[in-house]
């Protein structure tokens, strides 16, 4: 039902920022297995989905630029805890070990593995990259910075949500002057 439901934000997410209707969406898989609006319905939109329990979120770009979300229950639970901070780079590793307050830390764990899974999806590449070769700084500061080794990062742009007091989305966008965004969030 979650599968459904997320494909149908999908469609209106799309016709709102388009203005098409929203039974007009045909769609195509790329080479990588991610949906794409057939031109020329497009008009240039790209969007992404993403599902856990209690929340779908979707990020609709225009001008053809990437995009990709994630959203994970927040904070990242004792096994999450537990495993996930092995695949993080160093520098979020240390602000991890630097942290006194373990709800903060779990909040922490969340957030860094959400951009990494937006990030990721909105390159087309998902997990089969090397996590920890990807770092993300100022998460609490005006400008979420990524570090990416294999690219260079100045064009990307970050959010983090917390659309209600149990999750946590990030949307990764290509960052140019003058494009919009429009995000669309359905909690149930």
């Amino acid at each position: 039902m979650r599968r459904v439901a997320a494909r149908l934000l999908a469609r209106h997410a799309l016709s709102d920022r388009s203005g098409l209707p929203v039974g007009s969406w045909r769609f195509r898989t790329t080479e990588g297995g991610r949906p794409e609006p057939d031109s020329p319905a497009g008009c240039g939109l790209r969007f992404n989905l993403s599902h856990t329990d209690g929340l779908i979120a979707c990020v609709v770009t225009d001008g053809g630029r990437a995009c990709g979300v994630d959203t994970e229950g927040s904070p990242a639970g004792p096994d999450a805890l537990a495993h996930l901070p092995r695949h993080f780079a160093l520098p979020e590793r240390a602000a991890l070990r630097a942290m006194e307050d373990d709800a903060a830390r779990a909040a922490r764990v969340a957030a860094y593995w959400v951009l990494k899974e937006a990030y990721l999806k909105a390159l087309g590449t998902g997990l089969r990259r090397e996590l920890s070769s990807i770092a993300f700084t100022g998460l609490t500061g005006p400008r979420i910075h990524l570090d990416d080794v294999q690219r260079p990062s100045a064009h990307w742009h970050f959010d983090l949500v917390h659309p209600t007091p149990h999750h946590v989305v990030a949307v990764a966008t290509e960052h140019t002057e003058g494009s919009g965004l429009l995000t669309t969030t359905l909690t149930g």
